[in-house]
């Protein structure tokens, strides 16, 4: 069966796609190896599962005979395939929390991920297109489109505004793959100043970042991230490192 094989996960730990599926592996309670991408172009063979990997995306998951390449299908499979390891409303109990569930989902991947990842981006990189006097045409265009992500972001805020005045997380009153799946695009634009403020300029949102980002889970995701380790890991604990650069529970 699927479920008895290791859980492999190939990509890079700062990929929000890769942030995502390891959040959701925490929360799951379940131990994965870490398989960073960037370890094989020191002259090693890269695995025949990442060379098949979707080449848009960032991440891949490999679990028995099943590869997955979609960090949000890759947290259904999760979710549906260990259904006991974990909490029972992470991916809803029933149809009808699961149809809520997924309705966030789909406004995530269709409504959230583009002018947010947009606006990380620029936020974090802007600077380098720039010239050495702080001006250029490069920096000019970055910058009116990072207008414009912020304005089509803060028309997606005000909707999820709307709905967190009436419930603690998106899809109800419990924390499930709906809010999970915003945590890496959102804590990445909280890197920065402005984007902070933005966050902060809607009441609810801010309650409601701040509730899921304080996540253990998610903590332990921020802590891979500046570790650069690669190897098995596990929730429960924090990364500690060995004499090979792999992170050990």
């Amino acid at each position: 069966m699927a479920s008895a094989a290791v859980l492999q996960v190939f990509g890079q730990p700062a990929s929000t796609d890769v942030a995502r599926v390891m959040a959701c592996l925490f929360e799951r309670k379940l131990e994965f190896e870490l398989v960073r991408v960037d370890t094989f172009k020191r002259g090693h063979k890269l695995p025949e599962i990442v060379k098949m990997r979707d080449p848009g995306g960032q991440v891949t998951l490999k679990h028995g005979d099943v590869t997955l390449t979609d960090s949000r299908d890759i947290c259904r499979y999760v979710c549906t395939e260990f259904p006991r390891w974990c909490t029972r409303a992470l991916y809803g109990p029933g149809a009808l929390e699961r149809a809520s569930i997924e309705k966030w989902l789909q406004a995530e991947a269709k409504s959230f991920d583009a002018p947010s990842s947009a606006l990380a981006f620029h936020l974090a990189f802007a600077d380098l297109a720039a010239a050495p006097d702080g001006g250029g045409d490069d920096y000019a265009r970055l910058a009116v489109a990072a207008e414009e992500s912020e304005r089509r972001l803060l028309e997606v805020l005000d909707v999820y505004d709307d709905a967190l005045a009436r419930s603690a997380y998106l899809a109800g009153d419990e924390f499930t793959l709906a809010d999970l799946s915003h945590l890496p695009n959102a804590h990445y634009l909280a890197c920065a100043a402005r984007g902070r403020a933005l966050l902060a300029s809607r009441a609810n949102v801010a309650r409601w970042f701040g509730a899921i980002s304080a996540r253990p889970a998610w903590r332990q995701v921020v802590a891979l991230q500046g570790s650069g380790a690669h190897g098995p890991a596990a929730a429960g604990a924090s990364p500690s490192h060995d004499a090979h650069g792999a992170v050990g529970i």
